[in-house]
Order: C-alpha cells, then structure tokens, then sequence
C-alpha cells in the first residue's frame, strides 16, 4: 500500500516537473521570438513568413502547456503570450495583407490548439483572461490585435515573475502617450478601447478620465470632457 502511494507521488512530482520545465521554456523561447522580430512595436511579418518553423514549433511545444488560475502570473503571461503570438501567426497564415480584419473572423472564428484548449483569439482575451481577472483592466495594454490602434507590442515575452511591472509599463507607457491619449484643452480624444470595454475601466466607481489619472503624469483636468477616436486597423507592420 505504501509503496502503490509513493508510485503514484512520484508520478505526479514527475508530470507538474515535466509541466513546469515546458513551461519555462515556452517563456524563453517566446522571449527569443519576440526580440528577433519585433522592433519599436511593429513585427517583421515578411521575416517570419520567411522562417515560419520557429513560431510553428513555439506554438506546436504550447499545445502540451498546462497552466491554472492558482498560479496566476504564470497563467496570465502565458496566455497574454500565446495571445499576441497567435495573432502574428494568423497574420502570417494569411500575408500580405493591410489590417487584421481583411480576414473573415480573424478574432472570432479561426480556432487554435493551444494550453489543452481550442480557442479563439476572442475567448483567450474574454474568456481565459478578463473574465477570470475581472478586476485587471491592465490586459488592454499587453494583448496585441495587430492592428496599429492596439498599445505596441514588445520585444520581449511577458513572463511570471516580471509580469506585475510589464503591465505596469506597458499601461503607464500608453496612457502618456499623446497620440493615444489626445488632450485639446479640457477635451480629450481616447482610443475605443475604453469605449468598447469601458465597465473594465469604471470599476468601483471610478471613471474613464479617474482611471487614466492613475498612470497619467500630466493629469486630465477635472471636467475633462471625453470622445473616441476611430481605431486604426493598420497592420503594424515593419516596412
């Protein structure tokens, strides 16, 4: 009896082992990716068309990934990461190409195996993500569509034990930013991603302009009166 006890720990010591070195080393890898072919926000599409095995194989080693709210940095750096590589891996199936939605659900309808799921691009951001995190409005800066309208996407991977500061940049960084946050006076233009997932943003009371002022150096002057401007699709790109 003590002995079948000790077998089936050992088994499982075994798997979580074999589980946490793939994962480390999706991160490592994701992070190799993203310095090769990312550059000031933009990706190198036409390279990685060119050299497509290395994201294949990245995204092939993801499949067998196993990772769970318990852990949350490690689940949502993982899933922030595999959500901005699926997006460069769905813009490469179909390249060249102007903007995202040129293809026929893009976001909605093409599936992907990934973390022992079938997913969509969709349901990583609101099902895997902002539903689990509900309280994480942060998502918005890191989870990249492809589009130019989206926060940059980095040279590097989002990873467990800097993912906290990597959010934080990343939001501090777009909100300073003048051409995303568009300040005329006591009016401001602000991109639709406060409009399309504003209740992410108005928790507990606060408003848009509140939650802005938090990461803002310069703060929006009280009153400040708000409107979207249009999002740019553009694919982002190096030319």
């Amino acid at each position: 009896m003590k002995l079948s006890i000790l077998v089936i720990f050992l088994s499982i010591t075994t798997i979580s082992a074999t589980f946490g070195q793939d994962t480390a080393d999706f991160f490592t890898k994701a992070d190799a990716f993203f310095k090769t072919n990312v550059t000031d926000g933009r990706v190198n599409y036409s390279a990685v068309k060119g050299n497509v095995a290395d994201l294949d194989n990245l995204l092939e080693a993801a499949k067998k990934i196993n990772v769970t709210e318990a852990n949350a940095n490690e689940y949502q750096a993982f899933w922030i990461n595999s959500y901005n590589l699926l997006v460069i891996k769905g813009v490469v199936e179909n390249y060249p190409l102007k903007s995202p939605l040129d293809v026929n659900g893009f976001f909605d309808k093409e599936k992907y195996e990934i973390g022992g799921k079938k997913t969509t691009l969709n349901d990583i951001e609101n099902k895997l993500l902002r539903a689990k995190f509900p309280s994480e409005a942060r998502f918005h800066f890191v989870l990249v569509c492809g589009g130019l309208g989206c926060p940059p996407i980095i040279s590097k991977a989002y990873k467990p034990e800097t993912l906290d500061a990597q959010l934080e940049k990343q939001t501090k960084l777009a909100l300073n930013n003048p051409q995303f946050i568009q300040l005329n006076k006591n009016k401001v233009k602000i991109s639709q991603i406060f409009e399309w997932y504003k209740s992410d943003f108005t928790q507990n009371g606060q408003s848009l302009v509140d939650f802005i002022n938090k990461y803002k150096t310069e703060q929006l002057p009280e009153g400040t009166k708000v409107s979207y401007y249009p999002y740019d699709w553009t694919l982002n790109e190096i030319k």
